[in-house]
């Protein structure tokens, strides 16, 4: 072939290549809220980290059951306010309120233990108080998602999801 049939046919693949420009209408009609994510609880805390970093009142963050259930874990145990189910287009979503006390925020740090990389068990008489027992882990037990506190009252050990203080 000839160079410049070469050229033809890349100027034709190069006219016709699918850009951004093209394929707009396929573009995520919910904006920021969805991303492709591995880990969505370590989005969720990473997202509340943040948030209160920049002093936000409020967070939107996509829906699950077990976010959702660490979320009112956490407005239980007084760290962040009211905890409701949005609707952002299609795309149910959770609406998080954040807590302050004169500018500073009631969650003083958040950690992610159990990591899908990495699971972390631990047994009744295993598990530790958080920060002197100013904090709580998020332990997932064979009776559902609660705090250290309260797995260790029924003696239920479990995964231990995150801890916050």
């Amino acid at each position: 072939m000839v160079l410049w049939e070469h050229l033809d046919f890349a100027e034709y693949v190069l006219g016709n290549w699918p850009t951004k420009e093209k394929f707009r209408e396929l573009k995520n009609q919910a904006g920021n809220l969805y991303k492709n994510m591995t880990d969505p609880i370590t989005d969720m805390l990473n997202q509340i980290r943040n948030a209160e970093a920049v002093e936000k009142t409020e967070i939107l963050i996509p829906y699950s059951k077990i976010k959702n259930e660490i979320a009112n874990l956490l407005a239980k145990e007084g760290f962040v306010g009211e905890v409701k189910k949005a609707v952002k287009g299609k795309i149910k979503a959770l609406k998080i309120t954040l807590k302050y006390d004169n500018g500073i925020p009631a969650i003083a740090g958040l950690k992610r233990v159990s990591k899908p990389g990495q699971r972390i068990y631990e047994r009744v008489i295993e598990m530790k108080k958080v920060h002197g027992g100013y904090g709580i882990s998020v332990v997932s037990t064979s009776k559902g998602l609660m705090t250290n506190k309260e797995a260790h009252k029924q003696k239920l050990g479990g995964e231990i999801i995150c801890q916050v203080w």
